[in-house]
This record gives structure tokens, sequence and C-alpha cells, in this order.
């Protein structure tokens, strides 16, 4: 069975302008990477774990906000490794630039034998659509199209 992903899909509208939170992923792998590099808040549900419950978890671990409020199912997307990622859309407001994100380990450099700690995240922002669909994994843009077909059809 491959391995499930909860997120949200975090939106928001400025000056009449529908903006999406996106996060970038911390430590050395993704440090010089940007577009096609972003995605939504989103991390593995846990055995038994309520999608969503694992969706608002995930958030709350990756921005350090608890996100509330009418959570909308988007769609279940499978990415290019097998994983599933299954989004919910949510609207929401904050700063983005005042994330505090959790943190990991991993060894580095590689096969050095020294651990270094990184944050999960190491930004997060609000993108209009078409920057968004630049910014988002490629294996996520389909959440941003579901969405948008979901709300011409509201």
């Amino acid at each position: 069975m491959p391995k499930r992903s909860a997120g949200l899909l975090i939106h928001r509208t400025r000056a009449g302008i529908l903006e999406f939170l996106l996060v970038h992923p911390g430590g050395p792998f993704w440090a010089k990477k940007d577009e096609g590099a972003w995605s939504i808040p989103k991390g593995l549900v846990e055995d038994n774990e309520d999608e969503l419950a694992a969706a608002r978890r995930e958030a709350g671990e990756e921005l350090g906000v608890s996100i509330d409020g009418d959570f909308e199912p988007v769609g279940s997307y499978r990415q290019a490794g097998g994983k599933i990622v299954i989004a919910w859309s949510v609207e929401a407001d904050f700063d983005a630039d005042a994330v505090k994100s959790n943190m990991f380990t991993i060894e580095w450099p590689p096969k050095s034998g020294a651990t270094r700690e990184f944050p999960e995240i190491d930004r997060a922002g609000w993108f209009p659509l078409a920057e968004a669909n630049r910014k988002i994994l490629g294996g996520q843009r389909a959440i941003l199209d579901d969405f948008m077909e979901h709300r011409k059809a509201g």
C-alpha cells in the first residue's frame, strides 16, 4: 500500500487577488531550488489517523500556527514516487514570514559522520495562482487546478 500524506491548500483573498500559501522544504538538498520546489503544508498520515486530522497536525508542525476554518476536500493525488497526497482547502490568513517550523536531523555533509539540524520548511509565502503554479511541485499542480474547478462550480 502506498504511503499517504495529507495536507492543506491554504488560501486567502487580498485586494481582490486569490493567493495560496506554499512552503519551501528546508535542508541542504532544497537550498538552491525554487521554481517547482514548493509544496502545500503536508505530511505522512500515521496508522489509524484521520486524514484531515493529519493534515491539520502537519500544517501546525510546519507553520507553527493552528489552522481553523471550513475544510473542503479537494482530492487525492499520486506523486511521482507513488505516495498519495490527500488535500483539503481552507481559507486562512497569517503572516507567512512569522512561521516557525519543526526541525529534522540528518547526516550532513553526507558520509561525514556529523549530524545537523534543519527546519522542515525554511520559508513560506503567499502566491497568486500563476506564480503558485510555477512554484509548486509538478505532482501537486493538480491540487491548484482542482481547487479552481471546484471554486468555479461552487
